[in-house]
């Protein structure tokens, strides 16, 4: 049983307590059912994640990824409820926290930038999960250097072509639409970038390609060759594209690092049952103290994580700031730190923690992809180390530093 007592921490209210319990609800008694078959093959993985799309909308599970308004929680997407419910869904189901995390990630530009037109004609689809949402920003040259990107939008009376290609993307070939993020030409670099809403079914789109990774999901290439996009898809304004991606990336980095935590909690409970139940040399192993010292190191890593993923969330929630820091740090200490816990509970399994199927081989692959994706960790530490020395900088000589 996973640890619960930082639903106690200051973070949270009791509608954050009482939508993590409807999670730990469903995800014991629904969830199992849903995933049976899913690893078969990438057939198998597109049926699943759309299935659990579909019964995550009929639980109402949905409505933390989508403003009030339309279908959701609260007045605003709260970061809080997000990173529960991937913490939640991460540590019962990989492929379940993707399902959940999409829907959020790829309508989040719209909740936060979109016309009330968009958002009515979108979000409460959305929320029943009968319209899959995707984010498009990745190019096979542009990853984490967003200002590269070199798929063209350009104006044609009541319409935008788009061409060139995207890669990456979770959900292509099954989403309803796609928010994609083109070059318009404004300025150079990020600041010629806007965004477009994009639906599946436009011609001169073509989602057919898709990627088979460690820990299979809904993966691919979007191809544009004169796709033809109504004006009135655009969010925003023109060249408002580099600031819609980030402000998306503010809301959900951080819950990256909680589908992480809720990664490396299930790791850190196989461990201590397989602790418990594993003799070697006349000893469970839970009584070596090697043993004890590993459990412990992997439960202080975990602890911090979710004290630093619920502090950019509260943080995001609270102030309403840019919490780019924050969520740099959250994302990057969760993502690292599970990939160490899980590697220590590889190795407490021994031979077994490396058969197919086992949930801690499973673990193994699934963390691999978060410290790549929407910030690889690289990156993350240039924004945590640029953010500190422009801290500094503006602090001057009668700063923190003074005197030391």
């Amino acid at each position: 049983m996973a640890d619960r007592s930082y639903l106690g921490w200051p973070f949270f209210d009791e509608q954050h307590r009482a939508l993590a319990s409807e999670f730990e609800r469903w995800a014991g008694e629904k969830l199992p059912p849903l995933l049976e078959g899913a690893e078969e093959n990438l057939d198998a993985v597109y049926a699943c994640v759309k299935r659990l799309v579909g019964e995550l909308g009929k639980a109402g599970l949905l409505r933390a990824c989508v403003p009030e308004a339309y279908g959701g929680l609260r007045e605003k997407v709260d970061v809080r409820s997000l990173c529960l419910a991937r913490e939640i869904l991460g540590r019962n189901s990989g492929l379940a926290d993707f399902a959940l995390a999409m829907q959020g990630l790829g309508s989040a530009p719209v909740s936060l930038f979109g016309s009330e037109e968009q958002k009515r004609a979108i979000l409460p689809g959305v929320c029943a999960g009968t319209a899959l949402a995707a984010f498009a920003l990745s190019e096979p040259d542009a990853g984490s250097d967003v200002a590269a990107i070199s798929t063209t939008a350009v104006r044609e009376g009541n319409f935008w072509r788009l061409d060139g290609v995207k890669t990456w993307i979770s959900n292509a070939g099954i989403a309803s639409f796609y928010v994609v993020f083109a070059r318009t030409g404004e300025a150079p670099g990020a600041k010629g970038l806007s965004a477009f809403i994009v639906d599946a079914g436009t011609p001169g789109l073509d989602a057919s390609e898709r990627i088979d990774v460690i820990a299979p999901h809904p993966l691919g290439t979007l191809r544009f060759q004169n796709c033809r996009v109504p004006a009135d898809r655009l969010l925003g304004k023109p060249g408002e594209g580099f600031r819609i991606a980030m402000g998306t990336l503010d809301v959900f980095r951080s819950s990256v690092g909680a589908a992480a935590l809720g990664f490396a909690r299930r790791a850190l409970d196989e461990s201590v049952a397989r602790a418990h139940q594993r003799r070697m040399f006349g000893k469970t192993l839970a009584e070596f103290q090697l043993t004890q010292l590993k459990i412990g190191e992997m439960a202080v890593q975990i602890d911090a994580s979710a004290l630093l993923v619920y502090r950019a969330a509260w943080t995001k929630d609270v102030t309403g700031a840019r919490v780019t820091r924050e969520a740099a740090m959250a994302k990057l200490h969760a993502t690292e730190s599970a990939q160490q816990v899980i590697d220590a509970a590889v190795q407490l399994f021994g031979g077994l923690g490396v058969v197919r199927g086992m949930p801690v081989e499973r673990l193994y692959r699934e963390i691999r992809a978060l410290r790549i994706y929407e910030g690889a960790s690289e990156v993350l530490k240039l924004i945590i180390g640029a953010k500190a020395l422009e801290a500094e900088a503006k602090s001057g000589p009668g700063g923190p530093s003074a005197g030391n």
